[in-house]
This record gives C-alpha cells, sequence and structure tokens, in this order.
C-alpha cells in the first residue's frame, strides 16, 4: 500500500537532477505531463516514457520509481479490464502508459527536489508563503503517513485482524480499526505543527527572509531550452502534423471527444 508513495520520499543524492533548480525541474514535469495529455496513442506515449527514463537512472531513484510503479500495478489492472471491456484493448493500453507517464514526471520532480527547495521556488513565482508553506508540509507528510498506515495494519493484524474476511461491505468494515488511529494520529500531528508554528511566531511578518536563495545557472537554462523545444515539437506533431501511428483508435473516436 505504502509503494506508490515511494514517489513523494526525497533523498539527497549528488546527482545531475538534484542539482537543478527546483523551478527547472518542476517545469520539466509540467511538460511531460502535457506531452502525455496531448497524445492517446500507443507509440508517442511510449516515446515519451523512454525520454523520461534517462532522467530517472541520471536521478539513481530507479528502485524508488519502480517501486512507485508498482504500487499502480492494481489501479493500472483495473484501467486495462474496464477500457478494453467497454472500448478496446489499444485505448485500454494507451490509457496506462499516459498514468504511467503522469506518475513518472511528477516522481522525477518529487524524488529530486526538497519539499522546502520547492516552497522557496514556488516563493521566487511570487505564490503566497502560506500556500506554499502548506504544499510543502502535504508532500513531506504523505510518505509519513503511509508508512504509519502500513505499521498499524500490520499491528492490528498481528491482533487477529482479518482484512479479507466477509463481502465487500464487510472487508470495508474491516479497515474501520485502520482508518480510526490513522485519523487520531493525522489530527495529534496537525496539532503539534499547529503549536510548533504558534510558537514560532509563524505570520508575524509579511517580509520574510530565506537562509538560501535560488538562482538559475548554465546546466537549468540548457534543460529549460530542451524542454521547451520538446514541448513545441509535440504540440506540432499533435496539432499541425498529426502523424498517422499505427495502432490507434478510429478518427470518430478522437473527433467526439469533449475536449
Amino acid at each position: 500500500m505504502a509503494a506508490i508513495f515511494e514517489a513523494f520520499r526525497f533523498k539527497q543524492k549528488a546527482t545531475f537532477m538534484h542539482s537543478l533548480d527546483p523551478r527547472t525541474t518542476f517545469f520539466m514535469a509540467v511538460t511531460f505531463s502535457i506531452i502525455g495529455m496531448l497524445f492517446l496513442q500507443i507509440i508517442p506515449l511510449l516515446l515519451v516514457f523512454l525520454s523520461m527514463v534517462p532522467f530517472i537512472l541520471f536521478a539513481r531513484s530507479t528502485r524508488q520509481w519502480f517501486k512507485s510503479l508498482q504500487g499502480l500495478a492494481i489501479l493500472a489492472g483495473f484501467i486495462l479490464i474496464i477500457n478494453s471491456f467497454f472500448i478496446s484493448f489499444s485505448f485500454a493500453i494507451s490509457t496506462v502508459l499516459r498514468l504511467i507517464v503522469l506518475m513518472t514526471a511528477f516522481s522525477l520532480f518529487f524524488l529530486t527536489v526538497h519539499p522546502d527547495d520547492f516552497a522557496l521556488a514556488l516563493i521566487k513565482m511570487h505564490i503566497p508563503y502560506e500556500f506554499a508553506f502548506a504544499f510543502s508540509m502535504a508532500v513531506r507528510y504523505v510518505p509519513t503517513i503511509a508508512t504509519e498506515t502500513e505499521t498499524i495494519r500490520d499491528a492490528q493484524m498481528s491482533r487477529g485482524l482479518e482484512l479479507e474476511r466477509g463481502n465487500i461491505l464487510q472487508k470495508v468494515r474491516n479497515y474501520i480499526p485502520i482508518l480510526i488511529p490513522i485519523i487520531v494520529s493525522s489530527i495529534r500531528r496537525a496539532l503539534q505543527v499547529a503549536e510548533s508554528l504558534e510558537s514560532r511566531a509563524f505570520g508575524s511578518t509579511a517580509k520574510r527572509t530565506s537562509l538560501y536563495d535560488l538562482s538559475l545557472r548554465k546546466r537549468d537554462y540548457a534543460m529549460l531550452l530542451v524542454t521547451t523545444f520538446a514541448l513545441i515539437f509535440a504540440l506540432f506533431v499533435a496539432f499541425v502534423v498529426r502523424i498517422q501511428f499505427p495502432f490507434l483508435l478510429p478518427d470518430w473516436f478522437f473527433w467526439s471527444l469533449p475536449f
């Protein structure tokens, strides 16, 4: 269950991807996501996915990325079965590929950018500090809550809790002894954070200073240029050239889409 949240677990490493400015990495993640949403065909989505794999390798985060993909296995299997039954198998494969592309894009970001650095990047982009801080705290505690969930589940199962017993409604009820401790623990943690912020006079001054400052370097400008060119090329292929890749769905399907 916690495997999918490995994509949010930052680890400091001396790699090229970790040395990039958070704004650069965020722009790369958003760009890859936009390119992934442009296509519904298998081949271009596969090319987008393969183009992101080297960046995961450069970040030396292959193991965490693969574990997050394993966490998507159930959802991907459900999407594959439902879309194969109601639409077509090719559309099901392309939908799963799109999901993997989106997961990989933001895994690349969260695995290589510290939450504090991302909050500072948001402030640099003129996002109010309160929103930047809240978002960074949420990202920071997602892996923590996932780990606690696994610990509580194992503890309850060691006390005789059978999660797979009974019908669907009974299985839902079986998770109540897990959900209640998670909710109580989350509320307790939120109160502790609130008290800590109050003790440090959070929000007492409108103008804040930071210990570190972010600045774009040559490698950041190079990656921004390459990423921008990739986005322009993808838009050109999707809306101007409209290359007919094999294994496509019929044209009437795409014209019937609302977007």
